[in-house]
């Protein structure tokens, strides 16, 4: 979202404006956009950073969910053009999204719904080449942490499967209106070529992931006892090391029957 210090903000949407034009212009340089891009904007706010990108791409439209923010966005004269949908994010198919695909995401969204989001990027894989999401940088760098450091975790390794992860740039919370109470972060997500898991085993990984992080401080042997691995599998991962030393293909092959 973006700057409006007149919209009154709506705490159940986790309504935060950025204010800052130093801010939004490095976002743009980040995101880089291109005259052939098809961009797909999550949560324009009042429209500064749609304002910023829609003069460079061939195509763009913004998802939003307040009516006042729809009404401030469908009037203004400069983002004539623009495909404005009035709905829940989660709630969209980005093929249904009257733009080209595959598209480019760009999202200042509810902190709250980050991992939501997140979940929404990996079931719509086939329609998006990269995204460009704000969210809190603690959870940012979770996301991107690497193997055998303290912030890698869970999170880090069940959404790897499928996206790689990149920390771009912290941001403080002096830019926004009104101020949160976190740093926050802008992550790039792209899509794997071949994911690690197959969608069929997904729902096992996540399980045998969860239940190795519920017990992070433990050894796998300790963490996994719930779970049968044939001896072949022992071998071949020692079940005396802690889950943060495993990287996802390790984990990957802790499927195999």
């Amino acid at each position: 979202m973006t700057p409006s210090k007149t919209h009154p903000f709506r705490k159940k949407w986790g309504q935060n404006f950025l204010t800052d034009t130093n801010l939004l212009d490095r976002i743009v340089r980040t995101v880089d956009p291109q005259p052939t891009d098809s961009i797909l904007e999550i949560g324009p706010g009042d429209g500064s950073l749609t304002e910023k990108i829609f003069p460079l791409v061939q195509e763009m439209a913004a998802i939003e969910i307040d009516p006042l923010l729809i009404k401030h966005l469908s009037i203004r004269s400069d983002l004539k053009g623009l495909q404005i949908i009035h709905g829940d994010v989660l709630l969209q198919d980005i093929e249904q999204i009257p733009i080209s695909n595959p598209v480019r995401i760009v999202g200042n969204i509810p902190y709250n719904i980050t991992s939501p989001i997140i979940i929404w990027l990996i079931e719509q894989l086939d329609f998006w080449d990269d995204a460009y999401i704000m969210m809190q940088k603690e959870v940012g760098e979770r996301l991107t942490a690497k193997v055998g450091t303290k912030n890698y975790s869970r999170l880090s390794v069940v959404v790897g499967v499928y996206l790689n992860m990149e920390f771009c740039f912290k941001i403080p919370p002096e830019v926004f209106y009104p101020k949160p109470r976190v740093d926050s972060a802008i992550i790039r997500f792209t899509k794997k070529a071949n994911p690690i898991v197959p969608d069929n085993q997904y729902i096992q990984f996540n399980k045998i992931v969860k239940a190795a992080f519920s017990k992070r401080r433990k050894m796998l042997r300790n963490s996994l006892t719930g779970f049968d691995f044939p001896e072949e599998i022992k071998t071949e991962i020692d079940f005396t090391r802690r889950p943060e030393t495993l990287t996802i293909s390790e984990f990957a092959k802790l499927l195999r029957k």
